[in-house]
């Protein structure tokens, strides 16, 4: 770990085995955990958490001070969890005073150019694409797929292993275990294939695929095609999933794609 050409500050707690490249700056209140790498040219900031066998690649800024205007200087930290990748000019800003925290989970993958902002929750095996701009408060949840070029409102939840395509602009909530796509940003189907990737089985798939024809192609509004999806649906982790996420939506969800009004 001794780099003389990079600049690490004496109460840093850094593993013994960290890998530190030439012309990188970590300054201090940051703990790396053992076999993390940190490229040349990173800056790691005050704050910082980062876990186990870590890659971070040139011109990242981890930890830094949150872009919103309310920051008055708190104490907050940013958390990376063990074996997540950060690529090339990937920011991360740290918490502010409303969850004092920014946490991006374990074997992650934040491609070049993405920013995470402050108070992000970030589940684990997620991947978020290169240039996509996430807001401040958003929530992505385990093994969703944000693809290049998205931008995300402040306050967004993405669910569960959902997937949503390249270019998006996320205004709405997008349910668990469902493709988004078009414009506006609209339910796409589910993502089956990133599902039997994952183990799940044509029985869970289908019934997930019932449920949602339930919510989108039946003309309910969400209270109504949650009443009739309890009803119908057994109760399963799928199905509760979906309905705890519904019920918590703060922004609202996407809808189904109108076939009608595209051009």
């Amino acid at each position: 770990m001794n780099q003389p050409l990079a600049y690490i500050h004496p109460e840093a707690k850094i593993a013994q085995n960290v890998v530190v490249e030439p012309f990188t700056t970590i300054h201090k209140n940051v703990e790396i955990g053992e076999g993390t790498w940190i490229g040349p040219h990173v800056t790691i900031m005050e704050g910082a958490r980062i876990g186990k066998n870590c890659k971070i690649f040139p011109g990242a800024v981890v930890s830094c001070v949150p872009q919103d205007l309310k920051f008055a200087g708190e104490i907050t930290t940013t958390h990376i969890g063990d074996n997540t990748v950060i690529r090339e000019f990937v920011t991360v800003s740290r918490g502010t005073v409303d969850k004092m925290k920014t946490v991006v989970g374990s074997n992650c993958l934040i491609m070049a150019y993405a920013h995470v902002a402050h108070d992000c929750m970030v589940g684990n095996n997620c991947i978020i694409g290169n240039a996509v701009q996430m807001a401040g408060h958003v929530e992505v949840h385990d093994y969703a797929i944000i693809s290049a070029t998205s931008a995300v409102h402040q306050f967004v939840k993405i669910g569960a292993h959902a997937f949503i395509s390249g270019g998006s602009k996320v205004l709405k909530d997008v349910p668990p275990f469902v493709k988004a796509a078009r414009e506006p940003l609209s339910y796409a189907g589910i993502n089956s294939v990133g599902l039997r990737r994952r183990g799940y089985v044509s029985e869970q798939i289908n019934e997930i695929q019932q449920l949602y024809r339930i919510l989108f192609m039946n003309g309910l509004n969400n209270s109504q095609a949650l009443d009739k999806i309890e009803l119908e649906l057994n109760p399963s982790t799928e199905r509760d999933e979906v309905t705890n996420f519904l019920r918590n939506s703060g922004r609202g969800i996407i809808k189904s794609y109108n076939f009608k009004d595209a051009d």
